[in-house]
């Protein structure tokens, strides 16, 4: 019985030293380690063997056992590294072509897309594109805007306050002063960026994106201002688009004006069946912005820097990014924009 055991410990070794690969290996341990292999059964069966025999053939079957285990993992790690070695030899990869399947690549946010596009239009006719800081200073927030003490603006229930006196700019008009304090008269410029205010709803978002507009020169009139954003209108609507202005009020402008475009939905206010156009609700004008002559007040602030509310005049407007995007679009919630649903991002490519 002890013969047997040497024997099959030898073809047991030597098959494991001829094992060429790890596949072959593991057909070599079930060969002779395996449930059915015969060493296995040599060990099951000592207990049958006479009292005399049990101990030098459990032994030596049990040694025979613990030999082929270490010369199958020694071989193994031997194999594996050899293998990995010739697979990393051979499966070279280039990591400047394509993946597969190809990546999609990005595209450009909706809401960047038509800040853009706001930004191309005013830069053909004339205006510089301007930014300005997020966390502003009340001051230039509210003081040199000419907002009264007591507008609700002002009031934390509305405005996000960091603290007496710097707040997250409610909208970007605070540029207007900081342009005109970094550049004489004449000004054309135009400020997108975010501003904060504590809305939240299907057309408010605390967090949205403005583009305000300013122009400073001498004989700046309202027959301007119009011109300006009927181009403006035509240049984002469509050519067939008219613009009218409505009087408003704004703490910064006088007069003030909120500016309405021709719905592009519908003719007149219906839709071709008779029924009424549910965007522009029957008015037959949408409102995309308000604007208005510069007061003089504002002037006032920065007349040490060249602007003489006795000479100049100009014009300014702000509007919403997310408005614009929304009725070019056709989308009826403003939260669609920050949701990050692809279903959503990607019609717009």
């Amino acid at each position: 019985m002890n013969e047997r055991i040497s024997e099959l410990r030898a073809a047991g070794e030597a098959a494991i030293a001829e094992a060429p690969d790890t596949v072959e290996l593991e057909d070599v341990r079930v060969r002779f380690l395996g449930r059915k292999a015969e060493l296995p059964n040599l060990l099951r069966g000592v207990a049958q063997l006479p009292p005399e025999e049990r101990g030098t053939v459990g032994r030596a079957a049990n040694e025979a056992r613990k030999a082929l285990e270490a010369a199958i993992e020694a071989r193994a790690h031997e194999l594996e590294a050899a293998e990995l070695d010739a697979r990393l030899a051979s499966d070279v990869i280039d990591v400047t072509l394509p993946g597969s399947p190809v990546i999609q690549p990005g595209r450009v946010h909706l809401l960047t897309a038509t800040r853009r596009e706001i930004e191309d239009i005013f830069l053909g006719l004339g205006f510089r594109v301007m930014e300005g800081p997020e966390t502003e200073l009340v001051y230039y927030n509210f003081d040199a805007l000419n907002f009264d003490e007591t507008h609700p603006s002002r009031q934390a229930t509305d405005t996000f306050y960091i603290s007496d006196d710097v707040l997250l700019r409610v909208h970007t008009s605070p540029m207007q002063t900081r342009a005109m304090e970094m550049h004489p008269p004449p000004l054309y410029v135009v400020i997108p960026g975010r501003t904060y205010r504590r809305d939240n709803d299907a057309t408010h978002t605390p967090q949205f994106n403005q583009v305000e507009g300013l122009a400073v020169d001498e004989d700046v009139t309202l027959g301007d201002l119009q011109g300006t954003l009927l181009a403006f209108a035509q240049a984002i609507f469509g050519e067939e688009r008219r613009v009218r202005l409505r009087p408003h009020f704004f703490p910064f402008t006088e007069p003030s004006v909120e500016c309405d475009v021709s719905c592009f939905n519908c003719t007149d206010g219906y839709l071709r069946d008779g029924s009424r156009c549910p965007l522009c609700k029957g008015e037959g004008w949408i409102e995309i912005l308000g604007a208005g002559e510069v007061d003089p007040n504002v002037f006032e602030y920065v007349r040490d820097h060249g602007y003489d509310p006795d000479r100049h005049q100009g014009f300014a407007f702000g509007m919403g990014i997310e408005r614009i995007a929304m009725l070019k679009h056709g989308v009826s919630d403003l939260r669609l924009f920050y949701d990050n649903d692809l279903r959503f991002l990607e019609q717009f490519g």
